[in-house]
């Protein structure tokens, strides 16, 4: 694991922070840090002391995409960078779907630009909170390469229209506008942004940790379901749900007027 690339620590009520460090190249979305977030996720997953992960930068670009000059350079290979390209293109797509596979929760904590697959990367987390100063784009019809991949992402995130605009446009839009189109949850001064996101963070942390999987993995699963298998897919999470210790305990707590104690399972 590159630690040079992402920092991580974390506290003591479970908040995990994983810091991308590579500023010199905008914290590009290089091979090395595709690695190294895929590594970190897929650890985390099967940590039982990570309750919720805070996913956050150094220097003045959240997320700059994909490094463009790692992938010019493929180009002097014999079939033109094609293996190279596909190569690169998988370990983003298995990297941004480990966010979504990951049983912790991931908030991304944005300040600064967010382009192109650093787009796709804040939408791809659960929650996002930017600062009033961040600014989000997919701006490859700029240079003859439209963001297919960070639409997968955007487009699943923000409205239609939203996301048409943002791809075919490749404008920047700003951090209140990225709100208003539902790209992120909150927006506060640069200076406040590390307090909101951690107060975000302990409140989720706080719940049981068995509840947050079951309903993460429950909510990407029936998006992409019809309406009535949904609520048949739903139905049984439900079942399995009340079953569990934690929600027994639960609601003893709630009816009892008393503080739960989870046993996270």
């Amino acid at each position: 694991m590159s630690n040079n690339l992402v920092k991580t620590q974390i506290d003591s009520q479970g908040v995990q922070r994983l810091t991308l460090c590579d500023a010199s190249t905008r914290n590009s979305l290089s091979e090395a840090m595709l690695a190294c977030l895929s590594e970190h996720f897929a650890t985390a997953s099967t940590d039982p002391t990570v309750k919720v992960i805070i996913l956050a930068a150094e220097g003045p670009a959240f997320c700059s995409g994909h490094n463009l000059k790692e992938l010019t350079a493929a180009r002097v290979n014999e079939d033109g960078g094609r293996a190279y390209f596909s190569k690169i293109m998988q370990m983003c797509a298995s990297m941004m779907q480990a966010i979504v596979n990951c049983p912790k929760p991931v908030i991304a904590e944005v300040d600064g630009i967010a382009t192109a697959a650093g787009c796709q990367l804040v939408a791809s987390c659960d929650l996002a909170v930017s600062s009033d100063k961040s600014q989000f784009s997919t701006p490859g019809v700029h240079i003859g390469l439209f963001c297919s991949t960070p639409m997968v992402a955007l487009s699943r995130n923000v409205g239609n229209k939203h996301a048409m605009e943002m791809l075919l446009t490749g404008d920047m839009i700003s951090a209140p506008r990225a709100l208003e189109m539902g790209l992120i949850n909150q927006v506060v001064p640069a200076d406040s942004l590390l307090e909101a996101t951690s107060a975000m963070a302990s409140k989720i942390a706080s719940k049981s940790s068995m509840t947050l999987a079951t309903g993460k993995k429950a909510f990407y699963a029936q998006r992409e379901m019809t309406l009535s298998d949904a609520y048949d897919y739903a139905s049984q999470v439900m079942v399995e749900n009340m079953l569990a210790q934690d929600a027994k305990e639960g609601i003893d707590a709630f009816i009892n007027k008393r503080q739960p104690q989870w046993q996270h399972k």
